[in-house]
C-alpha cells in the first residue's frame, strides 16, 4: 500500500488519529504575486493545448510545472522542487511510502530532499475531492521526514489539482484543514501569492 492507495478521509483520521475539516476558507486575505511575463506568456500558450489534449501527462507539463517552476523563481530560488519522487518512502510499515507528483523542499538543494514543505498531488480523473486522501497522507508523510530530522517545519502545505483548477490544504500538528475556497489557473497570481506567503517564514532561515 502506499500513499496513492488511501480511498478515504476515515480510514486517515483513524490510522492517523488526526482531525481534518473544511469550514471556511484559509487564504482569501493573501494578495497575489505577480506572475512573471515570461509564465503569462507560456500559460497563454500552454493552457488551451492542455485542457484541449486532456491528459493528466499533458496537465502536469504544461501547466503545472511551469506554475511551480515560477514559485521557485519568487522565492529566489531558494526552494528545492522535485518532480515525480518515487522513493518517498518514509515509513512504509503505516503505509507512507510511494509515488508523489511534486514536492517543494525549504532548501535549495536539488539533489538530496531534506524538507518537503509542500505536497502537489495531481488530480486524477480531474476530481479534486478523490484525491483528498492521498494528498493528506503525503503531508503526513512530509511531517514525520522533518520530525525525525529535528526540522522545525510548522505547517505543510498540500495541493490537489487539475491544472486548471487548485485546492489547498494545511497541516499544524495533528490537524488537516481543506481551504473552503477553490482557485483557478486564470487566476495565477492568487495561486503564487498562497504559496509564497506559506514559503516566506521558512525562507527567513535561509540566508538569500
Amino acid at each position: 500500500m502506499a500513499y496513492s492507495d488511501f480511498k478515504s478521509i476515515e480510514q486517515i483520521e483513524e490510522l492517523f488519529d488526526v482531525t481534518i475539516h473544511s469550514s471556511h476558507p484559509l487564504f482569501r486575505a493573501v494578495v497575489p504575486a505577480s506572475p512573471s511575463v515570461q509564465l503569462t506568456e507560456v500559460l497563454a500558450e500552454n493552457i488551451p493545448l492542455a485542457l484541449n489534449i486532456n491528459t493528466e501527462k499533458a496537465r502536469s507539463e504544461m501547466i503545472i510545472a511551469p506554475l511551480l517552476i515560477e514559485v521557485r523563481k519568487l522565492v529566489e530560488r531558494q526552494i528545492g522542487l522535485f518532480s515525480g519522487i518515487i522513493e518517498f518512502n518514509v515509513d512504509p510499515q503505516r503505509n507512507l511510502n510511494g509515488f508523489c507528483d511534486f514536492l517543494l523542499s525549504a532548501s535549495p538543494d536539488q539533489v538530496f530532499l531534506t524538507e518537503p514543505v509542500a505536497c502537489i498531488v495531481e488530480a486524477k480523473n480531474e476530481n479534486i475531492k478523490s484525491a483528498y486522501p492521498q494528498c493528506v497522507a503525503t503531508m503526513i508523510g512530509a511531517q514525520l521526514f522533518n520530525e525525525r530530522r529535528g526540522n522545525a517545519i510548522e505547517t505543510i502545505l498540500g495541493v490537489i489539482t487539475t491544472g486548471s483548477n487548485w485546492k489547498f490544504l494545511t497541516l499544524q500538528g495533528q490537524t488537516i484543514a481543506i481551504d473552503f475556497d477553490e482557485y483557478l489557473i486564470s487566476e495565477p497570481g492568487k495561486i503564487l501569492g498562497i504559496f509564497v506567503e506559506q514559503l516566506r517564514p521558512l525562507l527567513q532561515r535561509i540566508p538569500i
